[in-house]
């Protein structure tokens, strides 16, 4: 099993340490995505995620201009069903494919936080938005790869005669990635995806979880699984002591800069699934399996990807390589200093990583298989 990873760039230099000022911190900064991108390619990842959220910018436009100044950098484009009618979308997503030349990826994130959801004028509840996201993707599917014009009749989308004129250059489809740790997410998110998302939990919970979306998919008549990503926040260190010496300064100035509370959105007790997953696993413990750190989750009051990976270079490779024996082949990993730590990450991390993995295929005479998605066909 091959190993994919996956950074995540923004439109302007911040991180969680650094508190947002003002109305123009969410101005874009053309040349800060330049360099960032051109950082995560020269650092080896294979693609980088592009948030979504009712206060940035429109993430397509941002992948757009970001591969019009890389080469070999895939974009992984959050995405939300329900803003746009799926033929749109659809035609969006393979016209981004064919201007960076076969290298889009679509994150697909049905909404967990409905105050969120509402800014943007969705006022379905969680499991209706699972039930449309269900419908979104078959015509998503189906406008990327059917022969003939085709019809669709849902209870949330009716489409008649649509042509699929705008095929991506990836064949079949573009790579689908799809984000959700509750039950209905499992099982629309298992039907649908190439690539199933988690955040970083420990080792026995993660394998609970790929059981369960391996179970779903052959629930849904699956005989291929998706793929198993998993998201982490490596903290490295030239020594393990050193890496935890400055696990506690990034703790220390998220507390200052939240005045030693959690967020107001915690507050608010609107927690998807996936952070109150993540906070239980704060309390049983800071420190689980070889490496994994929970604490700055718990600070935060797991919004996202927040535990960590903490050690030296070789430490974190081989906790990464733990989740690997499990079942996980991509790696969304992303630093605390997100500029500098990417850098760092390809200097140090990926390739320790992946000249494992490649040791180990070769050890057990298994081909190299390409990263998740699919292969490249004529534009």
């Amino acid at each position: 099993m091959s190993v994919e990873f996956i950074g995540m760039i923004f439109h302007r230099r911040g991180s969680d340490l650094q508190a947002f000022g003002g109305p123009g911190d969410f101005a874009l900064d053309r040349g800060y995505v330049r360099r960032f991108a051109q950082v995560h390619e020269d650092a080896g990842f294979d693609r980088v995620l592009i948030g979504t959220a009712s206060i940035a910018p429109e993430g397509s436009q941002v992948a757009a201009y970001a591969s019009a100044h890389t080469e070999r950098l895939s974009m992984l484009v959050s995405h939300r069903p329900g803003f746009r009618a799926p033929t749109v979308a659809a035609r969006e997503l393979a016209t981004l494919d064919h201007f960076s030349n076969g290298r889009a990826a679509v994150h697909i994130i049905t909404g967990g936080f409905d105050a969120e959801q509402r800014r943007d004028g969705d006022f379905l509840g969680k499991d209706e938005r699972y039930a449309r996201t269900d419908e979104y993707l078959e015509i998503v599917r189906r406008a990327w790869t059917a022969e003939a014009p085709f019809d669709f009749e849902g209870r949330f989308y009716r489409v008649e005669g649509y042509a699929p004129t705008v095929r991506p250059v990836q064949r079949p489809s573009i790579p689908l990635y799809f984000g959700g740790s509750s039950e209905v997410a499992y099982r629309v998110g298992a039907k649908h995806a190439d690539v199933y998302a988690l955040w970083g939990e420990p080792l026995a919970e993660t394998k609970q979880q790929i059981d369960s979306i391996r179970a779903a998919a052959k629930a849904a008549g699956r005989s291929d699984p998706p793929r198993i990503s998993v998201s982490f926040r490596p903290i490295l260190g030239a020594t393990d002591d050193l890496a935890w010496e400055r696990a506690g300064r990034i703790l220390d100035g998220i507390k200052s800069r939240s005045g030693g509370n959690v967020t107001a959105w915690v507050a608010s007790g609107a927690r998807s699934v996936g952070s109150q997953r993540l906070l239980a696993a704060a309390e049983k413990g800071e420190r689980h399996d070889r490496a994994l750190w929970t604490a700055i989750a718990k600070q935060l009051g797991a919004p996202g990807n927040s535990t960590a990976l903490v050690g030296s270079a070789e430490t974190v490779a081989q906790a990464l390589l733990d989740y690997h024996d499990i079942g996980v082949s991509t790696f969304l990993i992303r630093g605390f200093d997100p500029y500098d730590d990417a850098i760092d990450f390809g200097r140090e991390l990926i390739p320790r990583v992946r000249e494992e993995v490649r040791r180990r295929e070769s050890a057990r005479g298994i081909a190299r298989e390409p990263v998740a998605g699919a292969t490249i066909g004529a534009a």
